[in-house]
C-alpha cells in the first residue's frame, strides 16, 4: 500500500505544511518589529513609561516568535535538496544567490543587533538601543525583500536564459530581482504583515480592556492598532487590486480560477459564491453580480475576461481551492476595513475603549491577519499550478527521485515534531500574554505614572 503513494503529491503537501507553518511567524515579526520601533520612539519622545512597559512585554513575544520563524525557515531550505532537487538543479543559479543575499544582508544585520534589542535595555544608551530596534525591523523588511523576489521570480521569471543542458542561467540581475510581479507582491505582503500585527495587538488590548486589566497599556495597544486599521486596511484593498491586475497580465489562468470563470466572457459577472467543478468545467450554485468582474479586472463593464477553458486541462490550477481561499482573504480584508470604520465612529463618540461589543469584535479578529495571509499564499501558490517556475518547469518534473514512502514518513515526523516544539513556544507566548505588561520603572532613572499612558496614545 505504501509503495503506491504519490511522491509528488506528498512532497507538495509536506512543503505546503512547512511553508504555511513558517509564514505565520515572519508575517507577525515583520510588523511587530516595526511596531516595537514606534513604541520605543514614542517612549523617547514623551517619556511615558506605559510605552516602555508595552515594549518590554511585546519584545519577549517577538523573541520567541522570531526564533520559531528562523527554525521553521531552516527546514524549508533542506527540502529544496531532499524533495525538490530537480528544481534546485535547474533554478539554483538564480534562486541560490537570491536566498544567499538574504543571509548576507538581513540575517547578518538581525544577528548583529538582535542581542542589543533583547538584552540591552538597561545596558546600553537609549539612542543605541533604539537604533538596534530600528535595524532589526529593517532586517525583517530586507529579508522579506529577498524571499519575495525569489518567489516572485518563480511566478514571473525574467532576466534569464535556458542553456542546452536545461539549466536556467541569469542574464540580467535587475530583471531577475525586480521581476514583473515582485513590486506588487512585496508591498502587498509587507502591508499584510503590518495588519496581522495590528489585529493581533488589537485583540490582546481588547482582551485586557474586557477583563479590566492593564487599562493604560491596553488603551495604547488598541489605539495604535486602530490607527493601522483606519489608514492601512483600505490601502491594502488598493494594493490588492493593483496586484490582481498584474496577475491578470502575467498569470491570467490564476485569475480565472480566482473568479471561478470557465468560459471566456465579455461583461463577465462577479461570482460571490459557488463551487467550481473541475471535471464538469462549471461553477455550480453560483451567486453572481452581473458584469462586475469585467469592471474590476478591465475597468470596463463589457471587458473580456478569459475563462479556464482557454487553457488545456493540464495547465489549469485547482479552481475550487483558489476560488475559496481568495474569498476568505478578501472577506477578512473587508472585515478589517469595517473595523477601522467602527473605530472612527466610536472614537468620535468617546467610546473606543469602553464598548464591550467592539471589544468582542476585536478579540474575534485576533487571528484574522494570520488566516488572511495563509489564504493569500494558497491563492498565489496553488494558483500557479501546474508550474513550479511559470512556463519553464512543471511541478511534477521538479521532484527529486524519491519514493512516496520516504516522503510520507518525513511528513509524519514533521507533524509530530512541529506539534511538540512549536506547541511549547505557542504555550509560552500565551503565558506572556496572560501575564501582561508590568508597571515598570524607567531603567534610565526616570519614572512616569503608568496612568498617564491611557490618555497619551
Amino acid at each position: 500500500m505504501l509503495e503506491n503513494l504519490d511522491p509528488v503529491l506528498l512532497a507538495r503537501i509536506q512543503f505546503a505544511f512547512t511553508v504555511s507553518f513558517h509564514i505565520i511567524f515572519p508575517a507577525f515579526t515583520i510588523g511587530l518589529a516595526s511596531w516595537l520601533a514606534v513604541l520605543e520612539w514614542r517612549w523617547l519622545r514623551t517619556g511615558n513609561q506605559v510605552y516602555a512597559d508595552v515594549y518590554q512585554m511585546w519584545v519577549k513575544i517577538f523573541a520567541v516568535t522570531f526564533g520559531m520563524g528562523v527554525v521553521s525557515g531552516v527546514v524549508l531550505s533542506f527540502q529544496f535538496g531532499t524533495n525538490w532537487s530537480i528544481l534546485s538543479d535547474a533554478g539554483g543559479n538564480i534562486l541560490g544567490p537570491l536566498l544567499g543575499y538574504e543571509v548576507i544582508t538581513a540575517f547578518f544585520l538581525e544577528a548583529s543587533f538582535l542581542g542589543v534589542m533583547l538584552a540591552g535595555w538597561n545596558r546600553v544608551g537609549r539612542r543605541l538601543h533604539f537604533t538596534a530596534t530600528v535595524l532589526v525591523a529593517l532586517g525583517t523588511l530586507i529579508s522579506a525583500f529577498w524571499i519575495l523576489s525569489a518567489n516572485s521570480w518563480m511566478h514571473t521569471p525574467g532576466g534569464f536564459r535556458v542553456g542546452e543542458n536545461g539549466l536556467i542561467y541569469p542574464t540580467n540581475w535587475l530583471e531577475i530581482i525586480f521581476n514583473p510581479s515582485f513590486p506588487y507582491r512585496f508591498v502587498h505582503m509587507v502591508v499584510a504583515a503590518y495588519l496581522t500585527t495590528a489585529f493581533t495587538v488589537a485583540g490582546i488590548g481588547a482582551f485586557y480592556l474586557w477583563r479590566g486589566r492593564h487599562i493604560p497599556h491596553a488603551r495604547v495597544m488598541l489605539g495604535m492598532a486602530m490607527i493601522m486599521a483606519i489608514f492601512v486596511a483600505p490601502m491594502q484593498l488598493l494594493f490588492g487590486d493593483m496586484h490582481g491586475l498584474n496577475t491578470l497580465e502575467h498569470q491570467p489562468a490564476k485569475v480565472s480560477a480566482m473568479e471561478g470563470l470557465w468560459e471566456t466572457t465579455t461583461g463577465a459577472p462577479l461570482l460571490l459564491f459557488g463551487w467550481p467543478d473541475q471535471e464538469a468545467e462549471d461553477t455550480r450554485y453560483a451567486v453572481e453580480i452581473p458584469k462586475l468582474s469585467s469592471l474590476i479586472l478591465t475597468h470596463d463593464f463589457n471587458g473580456e475576461v478569459k475563462g479556464l477553458k482557454a487553457w488545456p486541462a493540464d495547465e489549469r490550477p485547482p479552481a475550487a481551492m483558489v476560488f475559496w481561499t481568495f474569498r476568505i482573504m478578501v472577506g477578512l480584508g473587508l472585515m478589517m476595513i469595517a473595523t477601522g470604520l467602527m473605530a472612527i465612529i466610536l472614537y468620535l463618540r468617546n467610546r473606543l475603549f469602553d464598548t464591550r461589543l467592539f471589544q468582542y469584535w476585536c478579540m474575534a479578529l485576533t487571528p484574522a491577519g494570520f488566516i488572511a495571509v495563509l489564504a493569500g499564499w494558497f491563492v498565489t501558490e496553488v494558483g500557479r499550478q501546474p508550474w513550479v517556475v511559470q512556463g519553464l518547469l512543471r511541478t511534477e518534473d521538479a521532484i527529486s527521485p524519491v519514493v512516496g514512502t520516504s516522503v510520507a514518513l518525513s511528513l509524519a515526523a514533521f507533524v509530530v515534531v512541529y506539534v511538540f516544539v512549536f506547541g511549547a513556544g505557542s504555550y509560552y507566548i500565551l503565558h506572556l500574554i496572560n501575564k501582561g505588561p508590568e508597571n515598570g520603572e524607567d531603567a534610565y532613572g526616570g519614572h512616569v505614572a503608568a496612568e498617564k499612558g491611557g490618555r497619551d496614545v
